[in-house]
């Protein structure tokens, strides 16, 4: 069967699986008389209908709605209009969970498995080959994978409705009408949103939902088909991983304190045992034989006490909890002909992946806040430094450093955040102790500019109480500014060459991790720029760390090239070539990203695999390189050249922020009480762009349906080539570059999401419309290049399901786009203290519905 025939294929299941039912459930969903306006779900389907028509017109938001009303229900006043669109939205914020969970629950006959670089894929492609098996056999001695979960605010659902999804997936799975009926009743009952916002914690508490009910059952499902298909129960190290800022990450969220971390480290470990609490329930049912008793019986006492009676002096138990399965295991083998073993080894397999911690900790701090620190602790110790040690050159710095140590205990009477960060450095400590070294092992270091940044962090952990042959942390810099990216190799050759960071970097295995690219790097540098700064960043730090034999990790960030846009994530690491480590994947998976591709645990394995897959890519096609040669490193060179003039040129542009301020939701997210986070650094100052935290910046423009960040100056980049009389060498860099054809599918993903009809009415404004103008004409010159270069006749045609997927879910949402800018216009034409308090109302409202259904906004 031909691909074009494939594709057609798949089109058409998707078509019957997943638009049809969802037509057919929501007419059923619709008629459910959920609030206090009994025929609002009769008059949704007008109101949709209205939009469309309205946007394809290029009429403004405030005359769609007006003209609504006027013909479908011209008798109620503005009060009961205002009142009518927060039924339709709470309708529409319903329809979204009802398509996520049909589509979910679709998932198997939507996905062509065999051709999907999963494990299964990998495995039918070894075939019988045992040479083959035994090159991916010693490829994973030196790999690993590792997925954190980080608390966004764009992780809109709470998990009252997480757990409803979960059982409407499985009902419509089998087409259960009785069940869905009673769910999706139950849906309309339940509250989307908090009344007030989320502590640190309470954000931990929503992502530990996945970890609990997905991660633990996806990662022990992959961790065993390894070991059956490739006998991994023999590598030392752990081949798959966790990892978890919710309560670490103090640089991206203010709010947490040492006591956020401590609360979260010990939440993390009693969810952990109660889940092997409950497999152990399964294991005391069947192993009711003698000769196991005492094991038995010590194991489920140490289970039940840490799961639901935790004590403040926890200790590491993973290994007193292996040997006691390991001695049930020996007496079945021995004495019971081997009954159930696999039973216990199911249990010993999840307790060899999560231990006592389920997910590694990671503590991230902002670079200029660890320098007001480290001042402020040498004074307090008496540690010597010369006198202009802060404006020292770098080399001269360093050599300043003197890594004495100290038992230093932080007064309470000092800055909060030189209290915090030398509370949290004494607490890791603690956490390894009761939870086990993984616990709580990694330090990031944001805004990293200089080697010192790590090594006086490191002196900071020695005059904490912490020795020096025994600091078992991974000290990790992360590059995310364009100028930072440009100099971190510099940095990291400053750290090879440091006599105590070699040595450190010895104790723990002379493996480093470097992250980078977090969501401040699309930001800072637009995204052609973001994207070419860190994947030559990552060939400079792969040959510098390759020059000083250090086994290397890249960490990425959402905000680098693996995802922009919610694009192909496995393809990027596929399509790394051998200029770029690659052995060890690590990234954060956040936002709609976690609800959206691990949401349930068939998709969290195909998705995992996939990532999987990827990383074993290089063993499997050893003379496969996507090398970027020399002239086609200049020809994207050039391309993100011109493409960030432009993106800089936007940000200065005078009416640049403004425009966010009044036309987006962007003053309002603040009050969106999914998050516990501010929308921007320095809280109490002016609005500047350099405050404004990244994901603030994108939710943004997402909310605009104009998507900037993730094509703003391609366009006008791949012109400059067209008319350098480049455009042949271009076309075929899309068409031999992973690395190149990955960044422009995931661009035309993005701009798949844009909507400008639903602003077009801007370009006659007296203020706005030449700049949005201006927005416009780079959206339609990108999108008219990248379909002449891609050879296609649609954005995303070569991925129907996806595209389709994108088209409906906008289609539901439409109308949501409609009233928030409605909204938004209303709040700038008013005074009236009343009115104003239920347009911001209204706005943020919509804000919940338009990122889930974006489901990969973040």
């Amino acid at each position: 069967m031909s691909s074009a025939s494939q594709l057609s294929q798949r089109e058409s299941v998707f078509n019957q699986e997943v638009i049809t039912r969802f037509e057919l459930y929501n007419s059923l969903f619709l008629t459910l008389p959920f609030y206090q306006v009994k025929d609002t779900g009769n008059l949704l389907p007008f109101f949709s209908a209205h939009c469309e028509k309205g946007a394809a017109n290029q009429d403004s938001p405030s005359e769609i709605i007006s003209s609504f009303f006027k013909k479908y229900v011209p008798d109620i006043d503005h009060p009961e209009q205002l009142n009518r669109l927060f039924r339709f939205l709470q309708y529409i914020e319903r329809q979204v969970v009802l398509f996520d969970a049909i589509e979910d629950s679709s998932f198997s006959k939507t996905t062509r498995f065999e051709d999907s670089a999963t494990l299964q894929n990998l495995l039918q492609q070894i075939g019988g080959d045992e040479q083959m098996r035994n090159v991916i056999k010693e490829k994973l001695k030196n790999f690993s994978l590792r997925l954190v979960l980080t608390a966004h605010p764009t992780q809109f659902y709470p998990s009252r409705v997480l757990g409803i999804m979960t059982d409407l997936i499985d009902s419509l799975k089998t087409n259960d009408i009785n069940s869905v009926d009673v769910l999706l009743q139950q849906l309309g009952k339940t509250p989307f949103f908090n009344k007030t916002s989320p502590t640190p914690v309470d954000e931990a508490v929503s992502l530990i939902w996945f970890l609990e009910n997905i991660f633990y059952h996806a990662l022990a499902g992959i961790q065993e088909k390894l070991n059956d298909a490739f006998d991994a129960s023999e590598i030392t190290h752990q081949l798959l991983e966790m990892g978890f800022w919710p309560g670490g990450d103090r640089d991206g969220n203010p709010n947490v304190k040492t006591d956020s971390t401590k609360t979260v480290a010990a939440l993390l470990r009693q969810i952990i045992f109660r889940c092997y609490y409950r497999d152990f329930r399964v294991l005391k049912r069947r192993i009711t034989f003698r000769g196991v008793e005492d094991s038995m019986k010590e194991l489920e006492s140490v289970l039940y006490e840490n799961a639901f009676n935790p004590k403040e002096d926890a200790q590491d138990l993973q290994g007193r909890m292996l040997q006691l399965l390991q001695d049930i295991k020996d007496t079945l083998v021995s004495e019971h002909y081997s009954l159930f073993v696999e039973i216990v080894d199911d249990l010993a397999l999840k307790i060899r992946l999560f231990g006592c911690y389920f997910a590694t900790l990671d503590i991230r701090q902002d670079s200029r806040v660890l320098r007001k620190v480290y001042s402020y602790i040498t004074e307090q110790t008496g540690v010597v430094l010369p006198e202009n040690y802060a404006e020292l050159e770098e080399t001269e710095k360093i050599k300043s450093i003197p890594f004495v140590e100290a038992d230093f205990v932080c007064p309470d009477d000092v800055d909060p955040l030189i209290q915090d960060t030398l509370n949290t450095i004494r607490l890791v400590k603690d956490i390894q102790q009761q939870n086990g070294e993984k616990a709580s092992e990694r330090f990031i270091i944001s805004n990293c500019q200089e080697a010192s940044d790590i090594l006086q962090l490191m002196n900071l952990f020695l005059l904490s109480g912490w020795k020096k042959d025994e600091l078992t942390i991974d000290f990790m810099p992360l590059f995310e500014t364009v100028g930072d990216l440009k100099v971190a190799a510099e940095v990291m050759e400053r750290l090879y060459t440091h006599p105590y960071y070699q040595k450190h970097l010895a104790s723990r295995g002379n493996k480093q991790t470097i992250m980078l690219g977090f969501s401040d790097s699309t930001k800072d540098g637009g995204y052609l720029m973001a994207n070419w700064s860190i994947y030559k960043a990552k060939v400079e730090l792969t040959a510098m760390a390759q020059k000083y034999g250090v086994n290397l990790a890249f960490f990425d960030g959402r905000g680098g090239p693996p995802a922009r846009g919610g694009g192909k994530t496995h393809r990027f690491y596929a399509a790394m070539g051998k200029e770029i480590a690659n052995n060890h994947i690590q990234l954060t998976i956040q936002g709609q990203t976690i609800s959206s591709q691990y949401g349930s645990v068939e998709t969290a394995r195909f998705n995992i695999e996939q990532l999987f897959n990827a990383g074993l890519a290089s063993a499997l096609h050893p003379n496969h390189q996507d090398l970027l040669d020399s002239r086609h490193k200049e020809l994207i060179g050039k391309m993100a050249d011109e493409s960030y003039r432009l993106f800089m040129d936007l940000r200065q542009h005078p009416l640049f922020t403004e425009y966010l301020e009044k036309l987006s939701p962007l003053k309002l997210l603040s009050a969106v009480n999914i998050s516990s986070r501010p929308t921007k650094r320095n809280s109490d100052a002016p609005l500047k762009l350099e405050d404004l935290r990244a994901i603030s910046f994108v939710t943004s423009w997402s909310q605009l349906k104009q998507n900037i960040p993730g094509f703003f100056g391609v366009g006008t980049a791949l012109n400059k080539m067209k008319g350098e009389g480049c455009w042949a060498e271009v076309v075929e860099l899309y068409q031999k570059s992973g690395f190149f054809k990955t960044m422009i599918d995931n661009c035309m993903m993005s701009m798949s999401k844009s909507d400008f009809r639903v602003t077009a009415h801007l370009k006659n404004h007296p203020k706005f419309g030449e700049f949005w103008q201006m927005l416009y004409n780079e959206f339609e010159l990108t999108k008219s290049l990248l379909l002449e270069l891609t050879n296609t006749d649609t954005l995303m045609q070569a991925y129907p399901i996806e595209k389709k997927s994108i088209a409906v879910r906008e289609r539901i949402v439409l109308p949501l786009v409609m009233i928030q800018h409605y909204a938004l216009d209303c709040l700038n034409n008013t005074i009236d203290e009343e009115l104003i308090k239920v347009y911001n109302k209204l706005v943020v409202r919509t804000v919940y519905g338009i990122v889930n259904a974006g489901r990969n906004l973040a």
